[in-house]
């Protein structure tokens, strides 16, 4: 396999260098190496990579394919052995991570500070946003979203999960009573939480939506401003069941039409790359993974 993979290295620098002698030089190795080295990956193949004259080298078609998976075996084999030399690093430097506001503060926040606490060569930098940030224009090693993703080249590794859910408090339950179907809704007070200018109907297991920026009497882009605004009985709230758990369980808020409630939505953490991970964005990726009973609990 060494044998192979020194090969289809030096196949690589001769395509990418045009010719035996400069890939020779490159790879310091001599020339006749390098000849005797593609010869034997073009039998072990069964097949002609290049054409050779005494002036120039070029690619057979089946070379030209055969490039490509070449490049893909040598960049997975330089990512597992560095992989294994940064099993045993510190993880060390500036690590920046976003967040949701509300999400960040109950739970991200409390991550960050045990990373801290057990590397203490390594600064963090939180930025808690209900705006979808830009990884790369922004020098975000990593980001926390809630919800479907677009379609992008960002690596994504689920962490949790939540799912939406309409609260009210008892106080307002007790005076206007509590809906017993969807439909029934428009007889309340809503409260609508949406992010930056995307609005969103509320929908329900069963198929159906419901208009809610269209009759909330109270529009916010803070998820936090909603659940205070139900807490002192302003209407029924859609907020993530991360957000109201606190309230429920200490009887605050009571959640309604609970059987209409639709599925839960992932919670993914994204970052821009699978290769070569430095050990603190690794080690981060690790702790989110370990603390996610702790927010996917309120999704049930």
């Amino acid at each position: 396999m060494t044998d192979l993979i020194r090969a289809m290295q030096a196949y690589v620098a001769v395509c990418d260098l045009n010719g035996f002698a400069p890939a020779a030089r490159r790879l310091g190795l001599a020339p006749s190496v390098v000849t005797r080295l593609i010869n034997a990956l073009e039998q072990e193949l069964g097949v002609r990579l290049l054409n050779r004259t005494t002036r120039s080298v070029s690619l057979t078609d089946a070379g030209s394919r055969f490039l490509e998976r070449a490049r893909r075996i040598l960049a997975d084999v330089d990512e597992a052995r560095l992989s294994a030399q940064q099993e045993q690093g510190t993880p060390k430097g500036r690590l920046s991570v976003s967040a949701p506001l509300l999400f960040g503060q109950m739970h991200v926040a409390a991550v960050v500070s045990r990373f801290l606490n057990l590397y203490p060569e390594t600064q963090v930098e939180l930025s808690l946003s209900d705006r979808h940030v830009n990884l790369v224009e922004e020098a975000i090693d990593v980001a926390v979203r809630i919800g479907p993703l677009a379609d992008s080249s960002l690596i994504a590794r689920r962490i949790g999960e939540t799912r939406q859910m309409l609260v009210a408090s008892p106080e307002y339950l007790r005076d206007h009573g509590a809906p017993s179907s969807p439909a029934e809704l428009h007889d309340h007070s809503l409260i609508a939480f949406h992010v930056g200018e995307h609005r969103t109907d509320w929908r329900f297991g069963d198929g159906q939506r419901f208009e809610a920026t269209k009759h909330a009497r109270f529009l916010t882009n803070s998820g936090e401003a909603a659940i205070g605004h139900a807490l002192q009985g302003g209407g029924i709230a859609a907020v993530f069941s991360y957000q109201a758990e606190p309230a429920i369980r200490d009887g605050r808020l009571v959640e309604v039409l609970s059987e209409f409630a639709p599925p839960a939505v992932a919670i993914h953490a994204l970052f821009t790359t699978r290769r070569l991970l430095s050990p603190k964005v690794r080690a981060f990726l690790d702790l989110l993974d370990e603390c996610t009973p702790a927010w996917s609990g309120a999704a049930q």
